[in-house]
């Protein structure tokens, strides 16, 4: 859920705590937790801009969310359904073996090419072109990484994962673009602007989420 590093996220943490505090914890119950933690935080926020105090303006974000009791009994249900929640589990982590596999196998296969291009007497083209199965590769394994439960961590929501794999991707690229600009104009400013434009904003996204990030600990 939110990091307890202010008064308003460690008060949406007990209430959801409390709220579900009779249902086993599970992959699906922290997802939950976590959309229903932003969802809390987001509209605390916009009441406060009326001009209520914190108290004041969680108490009417709660209600805004009506009767969770529902969710609360679903959740319940699926904690007591063992088999269901092991199914669940068993085939994220294939998902994110098979991604992880396929990631790294990319990354290879493009280390490889610009090696055997490189010795093949290749153009720089050629051999930084090469680099773009690794920028895939390695955005591949950012996401099936983050979105793999762990014994110490739950699985990361996916549009963040995503939003994750994307910063990296656009790290990556920045550098694959680079090189392909230097060697095709031969001109370094051209290749610094290229690099510049996709590194920043990847490191932007980056910071963006690093710096909002929810605690996955179990």
């Amino acid at each position: 859920m939110l990091k307890s590093d202010s008064p308003l996220n460690k008060k949406i943490n007990d209430y959801l705590d409390h709220l579900f505090s009779g249902v086993g914890a599970s992959q699906q119950l922290f997802d939950l937790k976590e959309e229903l933690a932003t969802n809390l935080k987001e509209k605390t926020q916009d009441i406060k801009a009326r001009g209520l105090d914190d108290d004041q303006a969680f108490r009417e974000a709660v209600i805004s969310m009506g009767d969770l009791g529902g969710l609360v009994d679903d959740m319940r249900r699926l904690g007591q359904d063992t088999a269901r929640q092991t199914v669940y589990t068993s085939m994220s982590a294939r998902i994110s073996t098979a991604g992880i596999v396929i990631g790294v196998l990319l990354i290879l296969f493009g280390l490889f090419t610009s090696a055997m291009l490189y010795f093949m007497r290749g153009s720089g083209v050629e051999v930084a072109g090469a680099g773009i199965f690794v920028v895939a590769g390695g955005a591949l394994v950012t996401y099936s990484v983050l979105t793999r439960e762990s014994r110490n961590k739950y699985a990361m929501n996916k549009v963040r994962a995503a939003l994750y794999a994307i910063s990296v991707g656009l790290l990556l690229f920045s550098l694959f673009t680079g090189l392909v600009t230097r060697y095709a104009t031969g001109e370094m400013f051209i290749a610094i602007a290229s690099v510049m434009i996709f590194f920043l904003a990847g490191t932007g996204l980056f910071l963006a989420l690093a710096l909002t990030g929810t605690d996955r600990r179990k």
